[in-house]
């Protein structure tokens, strides 16, 4: 039995243990109280974080990691497992945007954070410490908010440790999704990103759109999971085997130029899933005041993997993500990954929120 007690802030879970509560963290100006689950295993085994609600909107990874909190049981467990379904409070519960109502700050552009900065960076400096910090492995999952619609994928960062990279891209093709995109490079603030540059095998998991909550798409996130923690040895193996994978590369990240109404013209049917050329109409911007209209084409060839359902749109806006089958031989290197509008989000290989 593993005699290593499991601490996050006053939370402790013994060995063979279960415990639920909140922590405070102190952002300067407020606190906010972070929900954790700590789930103790009876065997030795690795420490998994699993982070949900990092954004608002995004209703349908919260509800499949509580369901996960009730399902695990510590008797079956090897290792430990640090279960986040809020991750980040005011968004989550008051703007139910990707920005937080508090100061404006996408959360997940500024890991690790900053323990003297803004509130947003404070949490995330309070998020890293107390739980990505130490993790052998750590699952942030995300789907498309409100007012995105997206295709489900597995995310993670080349790192250039030849045996990092390997595991997680194991991991990444431990969920049962199709679709893995790698990030070219590990900068940037996603909470993955910076938890690879620190050594840990980390993925980000997009699975559902519009904020959707329903029953299918949970069980499908729970499902997922599962196996992932099964890949880990964290449950026992069942006799599944591996889901077939393709692995893509991000190529261009489409925003707006203009403010007013937008009309996107990319497809989602099932059949031919955001296909486009170079140059395609990937939409428009409508000026409600009198009419004109600004049209978007797509900077490069490949499939839209998210894009924005909204109708309202100002410049900056995110309006599409394209990726292109991934060649580890150098046809889709770093260099030859274009932008367009302000392009792929600041210092990042990955505009994914």
């Amino acid at each position: 039995m593993s005699d290593t007690t499991l601490s996050v802030g006053s939370l402790e879970a013994q060995p063979g243990t279960k415990v639920r509560g909140t922590v405070r963290a102190d952002l300067g100006t407020l606190t906010v109280d972070i929900p954790l689950t700590l789930v103790n295993g009876t065997r030795p085994g690795p420490r998994v974080v699993i982070t949900a609600g990092v954004h608002g909107g995004e209703f349908t990874p919260i509800d499949a990691v509580v369901r996960l909190t009730t399902l695990l049981k510590p008797g079956e467990v090897r290792g430990q497992v640090i279960i986040c379904p809020v991750a980040n409070p005011p968004a989550v519960y008051q703007g139910r945007l990707n920005v937080s109502p508090v100061d404006g700050v996408n959360i997940n552009r500024v890991f690790p954070g900053d323990p003297d900065g803004s509130p947003t960076e404070r949490l995330a400096a309070w998020l890293f410490a107390h739980l990505v910090d130490g993790a052998d492995v750590y699952i942030d999952l995300h789907c498309g908010g409100i007012d995105q619609v997206l295709r489900d994928f597995v995310g993670y960062r080349l790192t250039g440790d030849p045996d990092l990279d390997k595991v997680t891209a194991e991991l990444a093709g431990s969920f049962g999704i199709e679709d893995v995109i790698l990030g070219v490079k590990a900068d940037g603030g996603n909470s993955h990103a910076a938890a690879a540059r620190q050594g840990i095998s980390a993925v980000l998991v997009e699975v559902g759109e519009l904020g959707q909550r329903d029953g299918a798409t949970t069980r499908r996130r729970v499902d997922g999971l599962y196996r992932a923690l099964r890949h880990l040895g964290v449950l026992d193996p069942d006799d599944s085997a591996p889901a077939p994978i393709r692995e893509w590369v991000w190529a261009a990240g489409v925003t707006a130029e203009a403010t007013g109404l937008w009309y996107p013209e990319f497809s989602f049917d099932a059949d031919v899933i955001g296909e486009v050329a170079e140059g395609d109409v990937l939409g428009r911007i409508v000026d409600p005041a009198d009419g004109r209209e600004h049209t978007v084409h797509a900077p490069a060839g490949g499939r839209v993997f998210y894009g924005m359902h909204g109708l309202t749109v100002a410049p900056g806006a995110e309006l599409a993500a394209i990726a292109v089958p991934w060649d580890p031989d150098g046809a889709t290197r770093p260099d030859t990954l274009r932008t367009h509008g302000a392009g792929v989000a600041p210092d990042e290989a990955d505009p994914r929120p």
